[in-house]
């Protein structure tokens, strides 16, 4: 299972690292020098959360990230999640 948020579609980004060393100039020496790079990756804070949608009178599980957790935790899970794609409205039935 890849590390992607359903909601928000955020996933895993590549970055790096720079090592430094010396003495700043503002501290009197004749300033930092790169020694070197490391790529790393910069990982999202994904959760598996099933989470009850009121309007639909059942639960969803989605992988989330917490920022769309708290998205949630704000505006409420249906519209969200219908926003995002993963839920559709009930057809009502003809009684």
């Amino acid at each position: 299972m890849s590390r992607v948020c359903q909601v928000t579609g955020k996933g895993t980004r590549s970055g790096g690292t720079i090592a430094r060393r010396g003495l700043s100039k503002a501290q009197g020496g004749v300033g930092l020098n790169t020694t070197g790079r490391t790529k790393r990756k910069f990982k999202i804070n994904t959760q598996k959360k099933r989470i009850w949608v009121p309007e639909l009178k059942e639960f969803v599980t989605v992988r989330l990230s917490t920022r769309a957790l708290k998205a949630i935790n704000k505006r409420g899970a249906f519209p969200v999640l219908h926003e995002a794609g993963l839920i559709k409205p009930k057809k009502k039935s003809k009684s």
